[in-house]
């Protein structure tokens, strides 16, 4: 068993460009964390810490209670899969999984049985005398996991091993990283990745790092949670329009009235008037804040005058994927709005239809980019 803890970690590089800023963050035993953020986010950055392949400048990293600061790479019980996999083009399949029990001085007899148990595990039997240059992109990946699998380590970590590969690939070779987790039971795994397929579907935890225009907000934790709480329940706007795709849509509005049952709001160039299942207790009538609605929740409904909780739009554009259309509708100020629709739905270019947006789904923020609370927590 091996968790992992960080307190108050940062990384920087020269006295200006901080990568890593003020990280708090606890991994459990056997648990499956996802480092997830746009590029330049440093997720990578901290999985490299954690690895032992980056100093940090000031916090401290705990793995299995043990302070890891000066602490060597090899010495962590971490194994460490790459994004490029790294395999050493002039030996076999058998002789680079083999590769770092041999530097370990591991009997021979202990490295075929761990060789040939990984290469069962991952269906390598029958490549264990190649090399890999006559293997495919995903075969060469699981030789990578494989060279992890045979150290029996407490720590794998993950720096976006699908990253190279085509759509078909990336699919099969995630679901047998989440298979690998259930068989290793007692390894804690750490996975960066900007993919939020992979993220949503492989996670126990989703640690969301921030980037964008607010560096004082750089390399920080912008949320850490289940991959459904942060869909759900974003904390911030950056959480909101990052989970999810197509993103959630953004609209202007001011607050009209505060009733017991949430906080009801106009939207701004429109007129429409919503309610919304949030907490009106620190907002005043006035406040100027942004609705958010995902387009799946936006439910399209037959047209009938003064109908509560809709918006009327048009069709502007119209994405058909086969069991789903993304509905594009007309912008209202800078505003374009994107439904959901079944992929045999009717709608055509031009037609203008009414959309039902749900109080308990829509979400309010701030004008610093703050959620407002719902008046309802998830089960």
């Amino acid at each position: 068993m091996a968790s992992i803890s960080l307190r108050g970690a940062q990384k920087s590089y020269g006295d200006h460009q901080q990568v890593i800023r003020n990280v708090d963050l606890e991994i459990g035993d056997n648990e499956f964390c996802v480092f997830l953020g746009p590029s330049g986010c440093g997720k990578s950055t901290l999985l490299r810490m954690i690895a032992g392949l980056e100093d940090l400048t000031d916090g401290e990293l705990r793995i299995g209670g043990r302070l890891m600061n000066e602490v060597s790479s090899a010495e962590r019980g971490v194994a460490m899969v790459f994004q490029s996999y790294a395999l050493f083009p002039h030996m076999t399949v058998f002789e680079n999984m083999a590769f770092g029990l041999k530097l370990a001085k591991t009997p021979v007899e202990t490295i075929n049985q761990k060789v040939n148990a990984a290469a069962r595990i991952l269906q390598l039997e029958n490549l264990l005398t190649r090399y890999p240059k006559a293997l495919s992109g995903g075969q060469r990946q699981r030789v990578a996991i494989g060279r992890a699998i045979v150290r029996e380590p407490g720590v794998f970590l993950f720096d976006e091993p699908l990253s190279n590969l085509d759509a078909t690939l990336r699919g099969q070779t995630r679901i047998e990283i989440a298979r690998l987790h259930k068989q290793f039971a007692a390894a804690s795994v750490v996975y960066v990745t900007h993919d939020q397929i992979e993220a949503m579907t492989l996670a126990d935890k989703i640690v969301l790092l921030h980037t964008g225009k607010d560096m004082e907000r750089h390399g920080s934790i912008a949320q850490v949670g289940a991959p459904l709480t942060l869909y759900h329940r974003p904390v911030s706007r950056f959480v909101a329009g990052f989970i999810g795709s197509p993103r959630m849509n953004f609209l202007e509005a001011t607050v009209s009235a505060l009733p017991a049952g949430g906080v009801e709001v106009v939207l701004d160039g429109a007129g429409e008037t919503l309610t919304v299942a949030v907490s009106g207790a620190k907002l005043a009538v006035g406040q100027g804040v942004t609705l958010g609605i995902r387009p799946e929740h936006l439910e399209t409904v037959a047209d009938a005058a003064n109908q509560p909780q809709t918006l009327r739009r048009t069709v502007t554009l119209i994405e058909a994927l086969g069991e789903l259309s993304y509905l594009h509708l007309n912008a209202v100020g800078e505003a374009p709005l994107i439904a959901k629709a079944p992929g045999d739905a009717q709608a055509r270019v031009g037609d203008t239809l009414t959309f039902r947006a749900p109080a308990a789904l829509c979400h309010l923020f701030t004008e610093d980019g703050f959620a407002v609370p719902h008046l309802e927590t998830l089960p």
